[in-house]
């Protein structure tokens, strides 16, 4: 597929907002067709980075918590932001340890996803996790999880059955179902 040139020109860009996480632009713009108009733009301090921990038994854990924005509980892969500019497998380590108490030997990265990318350049990556040891979880404050153990072909039909519909989570187990029938 060929690439092309970016059709959009910027003429001004304002800051409209900024946290520990987040960045917020709008940017006054000519667009394709060449009228005037705006464009907000969201960018992500940290990368998404989610991990399936697979055990030789082909179980793997999943955390559940409320999730504020959405105002509902969600079952998720473990995950988390990694300071953009570090070490996304530290972090990816980092995560798992404090969600779920595990460790691991192995990791293979799996994917990588543009999250929401019309509005937002987050990026996300998934992880498979083998070799584990189980500890304590180390919970940061701002989180209450409760943690699942299940077969790996459970978590993938709670992914048809929209039992679980966070992107990255979504991504990540379907892909490697794909992974594991080819």
């Amino acid at each position: 597929m060929p690439e092309s040139k970016n059709p959009w020109k910027t003429l001004s860009v304002t800051e409209i907002y900024d946290n520990p996480w987040i960045h917020v632009d709008e940017h006054d713009v000519i667009n394709p067709s060449g009228n005037p108009g705006i464009y907000g733009k969201v960018h992500y301090k940290n990368l998404a980075c989610g991990i399936i921990p697979l055990d030789n038994n082909d179980t793997t854990w999943l955390v559940g918590q409320y999730r504020y924005t959405l105002d509902r509980y969600s079952w998720e892969i473990p995950m988390g932001g990694v300071p953009l500019g570090t070490d996304s497998l530290a972090g990816a380590q980092r995560e798992l340890r404090e969600e779920t108490g595990l460790t691991a030997n192995h990791w293979q990265v799996i994917l990588h996803a543009h999250l929401s990318n019309s509005i937002t350049d987050e990026t996300g990556i998934v992880y498979v996790a083998e070799g584990l040891t189980l500890s304590e979880p180390e919970f940061e404050d701002t989180e209450k999880i409760e943690i699942k153990k299940l077969p790996f072909t459970e978590v993938v039909q709670m992914v048809h059955n929209s039992e679980i519909t966070d992107v990255l989570s979504v991504a990540g187990i379907l892909k490697l179902d794909a992974m594991r029938r080819a």
